[in-house]
C-alpha cells in the first residue's frame, strides 16, 4: 500500500515547487509565473464596496436618479451610455441628465462616507 500511494503522488505538482531558475540563479515556481498584481484582499474589498454601493443606490436615490446612474455607469450588467444617449432614452436634455447625475453621485458619496466605507 505504501509503494502504491507513493506512485500515485509521484506526479503531483505543488504551486510552490521550483520549476526552473532565472538568469540570476534564483528558483522560479509556478506561483511566481501565475501570480497577478491584485491581491485577494483587494478583490474582497471591491466586492464589499460594490455591494454596499448597490444597496445605497436602491435606498437613497429616486427612480429617475437610479435610472440615470444605472444607464450612465452600466450597472446591473448593462452597457454604459453617454449622457446624450441617456437623454435621448429619457426624452430630456443632456444638461438635465448631467445635473441629475451630479446630484445622485453627491448623495451616494455622502452616504458612502457617512457609513465608513
Amino acid at each position: 500500500m505504501y509503494f502504491r500511494s507513493l506512485r500515485k503522488s509521484a506526479q503531483d505538482v505543488f504551486i510552490s515547487d521550483p520549476i526552473e531558475t532565472d538568469k540570476d540563479g534564483n528558483s522560479l515556481t509556478l506561483q511566481d509565473i501565475m501570480s497577478d498584481d491584485e491581491s485577494i484582499y483587494d478583490r474582497i474589498d471591491l466586492r464589499l464596496k460594490s455591494e454596499h454601493m448597490y444597496k445605497l443606490i436602491k435606498e437613497h436615490l429616486t427612480n429617475r436618479e437610479k435610472d440615470i446612474i444605472v444607464m450612465r455607469y452600466g450597472l446591473f450588467c448593462r452597457k454604459p451610455l453617454t449622457q446624450r444617449e441617456v437623454a435621448n432614452k429619457l426624452d430630456i436634455s443632456r444638461s438635465y441628465v448631467s445635473r441629475i447625475e451630479k446630484k445622485a453621485i453627491s448623495v451616494l458619496r455622502k452616504n458612502f462616507d457617512r457609513e465608513g466605507f
